[in-house]
């Protein structure tokens, strides 16, 4: 490992990404109106929002998780009116995803939410702290980038 590769600097990158992911999990939970959201079913959620009719399969190798595990949001969130499936009409055994204008409204207020909550701390950050963040950022995409291409 290079010096600021240590363990003790990996654990801290994660350990303040899932912090802060976690904060605000709880800050929206408590300004947006509606069912909670886990994790996984935004993230399938902002998934279907990019890649209208993402089948199943795709769906999961996109978010690296189990065809099952995806399926069982897919219903949860079919089951709450945010998801609807179609039949893919190339292949009638497999479903096309898409949102409903449930989970668009859901998802514009959650992200007018998220950042205007995330914004707002960023802005009490000094000036030196709001540079290192954003400079930060390329870093960390090439290190998501890195940890993802040795996914099986």
């Amino acid at each position: 490992m290079t010096p600021m590769g240590t363990p003790a600097t990996a654990d801290e990158v994660m350990a303040v990404t899932l912090a802060l992911r976690r904060v605000v999990r709880r800050r929206l939970r408590a300004e947006l109106p509606g069912p909670l959201l886990r994790g996984g079913q935004v993230e399938l959620l902002q998934l279907v929002e990019t890649e209208p009719g993402i089948g199943v399969a795709a769906a999961a190798r996109a978010l690296h998780l189990a065809g099952n595990s995806v399926s069982t949001l897919v219903n949860q969130l079919g089951a709450s009116g945010l998801l609807r499936r179609e039949i893919d009409p190339a292949d009638r055994r497999a479903a096309r995803l898409f949102l409903t204008d449930a989970a668009v409204a859901r998802l514009a207020r959650w992200r007018n939410t998220r950042s205007r909550l995330v914004g707002d701390a960023f802005a009490r950050l000094s000036d030196d702290e709001a540079a290192t963040v954003a400079a930060a950022l390329p870093a960390l995409r090439h290190l998501l980038t890195e940890l993802a291409e040795e996914l099986p």
